[in-house]
């Protein structure tokens, strides 16, 4: 299982940047950048690029509706050559209320915005002339003169996709075109009926397995030592958690709302929605109870966090996203390290016990009495 996390170009950019590089040092292996309604994300790509020289970086994510899809294959092919090959194209659909009320874009049919903005990416970057003809997009425009056109940069290192989706349909999708799937509102326990049944659906459309799509699993990391240090940083999600099921949306389209609902919340998250529409913060926070918190993060001694980390290597997360807490940059990369370390010793006892199977297989003692 490879790690990963996530980082916003904040008003502290460079407590950001030593962020990025110390976790680097740490052995991490990739740091996605995001765009929500603040900063951008190829911008300080670009910088942490120039700063770092092994990890993986990644735009997680672009949103669709704010760029062309061939602005977007630009900048991806950009970043990827400046850094050597080592970026990933990470895009999402974000929701109405960011694409309609603050960039003025049509929300409306972003399936089809998302495949056609892949396929038209992936011709960029194929160095292919680009002609398109689609429902949401078609290259050149028609009724002018222009004529197709490829573009000057070229790629020159493999740029793989990655997906964040949420929905039946755009999983589907995801697991027919994508190289990875950012996930978020994840449940191991729920995962199948969730979320990977869509995965796999699109998998086999496009003659794939699962072995062939990135699972790339966010969540927060923080250890507590004792019961009222658990209750604590549970109580402290709640709010957070109201407002990705209230607030990040609108009244009738929140993505965040319906995976909870779909994994065995919707009377909570339904009730939840209701209150942060109404107004009432702090009530929609109490509505939210321990489960919702704990099911979802990784949060708690060390031993509990080290047994979900090996529920979700278990459900097929090949990559998790780690959020570290803390409220200085030393406290989140001591939290950071510690996960580090309990995905390595997880790694390690894996690969020992298969080591030790293949010894018991050559030897023709598996499914034998053990020898005294």
């Amino acid at each position: 299982m490879r790690t990963a996390t996530t980082v916003e170009a904040s008003a502290d950019w460079q407590d950001t940047v030593s962020y990025v590089t110390e976790a680097e040092k740490l052995g991490l292996d990739t740091c996605w950048v995001a765009e929500a309604w603040g900063a951008e994300a190829p911008s300080p790509l670009g910088y942490l690029a120039a700063r770092t020289r092994r990890i993986q970086l990644g735009s997680g994510v672009i949103q669709l509706g704010t760029r062309t899809p061939v602005a977007i294959a630009r900048a991806a092919i950009t970043l990827s050559n400046i850094s050597g090959g080592r970026f990933a194209l990470g895009l999402g659909p974000s929701g109405p209320q960011v694409v309609e009320g603050l960039h003025g874009v049509p929300f409306d049919r972003p399936l089809a915005r998302m495949r056609e903005t892949v396929e038209i990416v992936r011709q960029a970057v194929a160095g292919e002339k680009l002609a398109y003809g689609g429902r949401e997009f078609t290259l050149p425009l028609p009724g002018g003169d222009a004529r197709p056109m490829r573009l000057a940069i070229r790629a020159e290192h493999d740029l793989p996709i990655h997906l964040a989706t949420l929905s039946p349909r755009m999983l589907r999708l995801t697991g027919r075109v994508a190289d990875g799937w950012l996930g978020t509102s994840f449940v191991p326990e729920g995962a199948k009926e969730a979320y990977f049944d869509h995965l796999d659906a699109g998998l086999a459309e496009a003659g794939r397995q699962r072995a062939d799509l990135d699972i790339c699993q966010g969540a927060e990391v923080a250890f507590a030592d004792d019961e009222d240090a658990l209750r604590e940083l549970v109580g402290g999600r709640k709010k957070e958690l109201a407002f990705s099921l209230g607030g990040m949306g609108t009244a009738t389209t929140n993505f965040y709302h319906d995976a909870y609902s779909r994994q065995g919340w919707s009377d909570v998250a339904a009730a939840v929605r209701e209150r942060w529409q109404g107004g009432d913060r702090d009530g929609a926070a109490e509505l939210v109870i321990d489960d919702m918190v704990l099911a979802t993060t990784l949060i708690g001694t060390e031993d509990r966090v080290r047994e979900r980390l090996r529920v979700w290597r278990a459900a097929g997360v090949t990559t998790v996203r780690l959020y570290p807490a803390g409220a200085t940059l030393a406290a989140r990369l001591t939290t950071l390290g510690r996960a580090l370390d309990l995905v390595r010793d997880i790694e390690r006892q894996d690969r020992d016990r298969d080591q030790d199977q293949g010894r018991d297989r050559d030897r023709g003692w598996v499914g034998r009495p053990w020898p005294e």
